[in-house]
């Protein structure tokens, strides 16, 4: 019997084991691809091929993405550049937050409230305190507008407790 060594794997071969643990973008294939030396000809045959068979698509690599990050307390500017980043498209990453807004994953203002409650105890007293939750919510990605609002009624629901 034959034994392949990995040099003598097929694009498809490679694109499939990676695939296996996770969804990724048709750009990102390409590049961990081209990195195992397939030629670039056979690569876009490869994930063309797997498109049409549904095994790889940007858009459910979009949803998937938006949802892990939403899931980590990412904001969406930082989640928009990120996505762009791995090669999704402008209008599959608009898709991908309509849908997730859609279906009530993505409250922005909330998750900025949530973020900021579980990594700090209060407001601050001072101007520098606030600036520094102000640095936090924006490294996590929120707009400013998010970044207000949080600031205002993260704890909110807190002071009313007993």
């Amino acid at each position: 019997m034959l034994e392949r060594t990995p040099s003598d794997s097929t694009p498809r071969d490679d694109a499939v084991r990676l695939l296996a643990r996770r969804e990724y973008s048709r750009a990102e294939l390409v590049e961990r691809l081209a990195a195992k030396g397939h030629a670039a000809d056979s690569i876009a045959g490869c994930l063309d091929d797997l498109a049409e068979r549904g095994l790889q698509s940007d858009a459910r690599f979009a949803e998937s993405f938006l949802r892990s990050r939403i899931f980590r307390g990412q904001g969406p500017v930082r989640i928009r550049l990120e996505m762009e980043r791995r090669g999704l498209g402008r209008e599959t990453v608009h898709e991908a937050f309509v849908a997730s807004e859609q279906a009530g994953e993505a409250d922005w203002y909330a998750l900025a409230c949530a973020a900021l409650v579980r990594r700090f105890t209060a407001p601050g007293d001072t101007p520098r305190e606030r600036a520094r939750r102000e640095r936090f919510l924006a490294g996590r990605g929120f707009d400013f507008d998010q970044v207000r609002h949080a600031l205002a009624h993260a704890w909110d629901d807190l002071s009313a407790a007993p």
